[in-house]
């Protein structure tokens, strides 16, 4: 384990026999080692809640993103680190469900992103409720509809997190799975 990294900065590893253990969060990256990860997708109507990381994160800096990516730290749950991170990051603090896990891997610049990301959404129906971005993490903020999104991303691939990519273009059947009072059904039109 990294010997360097903070109590808040002990993420949990995988084992290939799917057992848990502590590592430091770089270490996970630049060993490309599976780790938990989550996922948050809040939703108003048909968009989505995007954010722009800030320049200075350790990767994937300036990219569009879905709405809140993080990891649980040793010892929390997926619920738990989605909830905290989206009040961290966003300020904003509402009830959150899961609806899918991804394992995916992919280089993201020199680091490595192998991770079984638990996917949550939650629903934002007041237009008027304020953000308060952390400016250390989030450069910008936009809601934009899905399907705008999806064009987007075809055209300008490089604009975004390659997490968010793998989410919209492999994984497009885990929103089906959200139930159509929540988000509106035809998000991918």
């Amino acid at each position: 384990m990294d010997t360097q990294a903070s109590p808040e900065e002990i993420i949990t590893a995988i084992a290939e026999d799917g057992s848990a253990y502590p590592v430091g969060k770089l270490e996970a990256h630049r060993r490309n080692l599976p780790h938990l990860a989550i996922s948050v997708f809040v939703f108003r109507g048909p968009e989505l809640l995007l954010q722009r990381r800030a320049a200075g994160k350790y990767h994937s800096g300036g990219l569009w993103a879905n709405t809140c990516c993080s990891h649980p730290r040793w010892g929390e749950s997926a619920e738990a680190c989605a909830r905290r991170r989206l009040r961290e990051e966003l300020g904003v603090d509402l009830p959150l469900t899961e609806f899918g896990v991804v394992r995916y891997a992919a280089p993201v610049g020199d680091l490595f992103e192998n991770e079984i990301a638990h996917c949550f959404y939650g629903t934002l129906g007041d237009a008027a409720t304020p953000l308060r971005p952390d400016p250390d993490e989030v450069m910008e903020t936009a809601w934009r509809d899905l399907g705008e999104v999806m064009h987007d991303i075809a055209a300008n691939p490089g604009r975004y997190a390659e997490w968010f990519r793998i989410y919209l273009t492999r994984h497009r059947d885990m929103f089906d799975k959200l139930p159509a009072d929540a988000v509106a059904r035809d998000i991918f039109s």
